[in-house]
């Protein structure tokens, strides 16, 4: 299975904060140059390479003299403006060395949830790569707030995977992968060499802290590496710190863990539905409509038992069953108040009860995406 990864072309690597501060201690420049120098190989070789790089609010900390991670959102943001200027002067500097030109790229979740900016966002990180340039991404952590941020950077890697199109995502972090057990704890524990993405037992085996610098843990590399999946990306999870470790994994080499992309790779526009991390409110559904949205048909009024929050028609929406368990998100044909009114209803009464209708479906099957 790894040959798949040897043969990706087009590649998003995370390289996590604990590498790139050396835990917490200040920006590595030892670290940062092998990775520079381990890139210009792969740009040389025709491979097109899209690196997501945290550290600016741990190098922050350390230059503010910090030696915890705050919780305050605004000495968040802080330490991440302190941090940020120093992390690309890094990146820029060493990339000069191997005569690779170098973008900055700084996102927040709002640039993805809005389908104009999506698309705009896209546009320029393939504009980049076509013009041999290599991106260097992080979340806007100057200008996040709780409600948009991302909250790791193993998600924002996931998410680029599937804006662009990636043909994988290669995660380099301070573990060797992925264990069945947690090592720390559990001498016999062993390492998970691949699987399937979508296996949902991994998740059970990854549980366990971030460190204090960072904000992830094997966890949220997990759920990335299942979120990448939808868009035909593989996932490899290894050791940033083994020599040569990232040119070694897109060579095939048995380094990490190793989790492929089994499914059909969604459409573009229902990507953009799934990648939303955030909804405008929630539909509840009963179980007929369940079954019908299952099989692939769209989402009728009537039915609809509950109608949560406040939104206008266009939003994103969460379907749920009775249960309270999200089965799909897709863009309502109707607003909150006119959803309330029509719910448990046929589509022949839209008419009659609003006075008016637009459509028959309140999402359309086109505009509805399973999770």
């Amino acid at each position: 299975m790894r040959k798949q990864i040897a043969e990706a072309k087009r590649i998003v690597v995370k390289v996590g904060s604990a590498l790139v501060t050396n835990n917490g201690e200040g920006l590595d420049h030892v670290f940062i140059a092998d990775c520079a120098q381990q890139i210009s190989a792969l740009h040389d070789s025709g491979r097109e390479i899209l690196l997501v790089t945290s550290g600016a609010i741990a190098a922050g900390m350390q230059r503010l003299g910090w030696r915890k991670r705050p919780h305050a959102m605004h000495d968040l943001q802080a330490a991440a403006a302190v941090g940020q200027l120093g992390l690309a002067q890094a990146y820029e500097t060493i990339f000069v060395q191997h005569e690779l030109k170098a973008a900055q790229v700084l996102l927040t979740h709002e640039d993805l949830a809005d389908r104009t900016r999506y698309l705009n966002a896209r546009s320029t990180l393939t504009t980049l790569l076509r013009l041999g340039v290599v991106p260097i991404i992080n979340e806007n952590d100057t200008v996040v707030t709780d409600e948009i941020r991302f909250g790791d950077n193993d998600t924002l890697a996931a998410l680029v995977a599937n804006l662009v199109e990636a043909d994988a995502l290669v995660i380099l972090t301070d573990q060797d992968g992925l264990y069945n057990a947690d090592p720390r704890s559990n001498p016999s524990a062993k390492l998970v060499f691949e699987g399937r993405a979508d296996d949902r037992s991994f998740e059970a085996m990854a549980g366990g802290a971030a460190s204090s610098i960072s904000t992830g843990g094997m966890v949220t590399k997990i759920r990335a590496a299942q979120r990448a999946a939808k868009s035909g990306a593989h996932t490899l999870i290894a050791n940033g710190r083994v020599e040569q470790a990232l040119r070694r994994v897109l060579q095939g080499e048995p380094l990490g863990t190793f989790l492929y992309a089994s499914s059909t790779p969604l459409l573009a526009r229902k990507q953009w539905l799934a990648d939303h991390l955030q909804f405008a409110g929630t539909l509840v559904l009963d179980d007929g409509a369940v079954s019908a949205m299952r099989s692939g048909k769209s989402l009728l009024p009537i039915g609809v038992t509950k109608v949560l929050g406040d939104f206008e028609r266009g939003a994103v929406v969460c379907c749920a069953d009775l249960r309270g368990v999200e089965l799909a998100r897709g863009l309502v044909n109707y607003s909150a108040s006119e959803a309330r009114r029509i719910m448990r209803h046929g589509s022949n009464e839209i008419e009659s009860l609003l006075g008016y209708v637009s459509d028959d479906e309140l999402i359309h099957r086109d505009n509805l995406v399973l999770i």
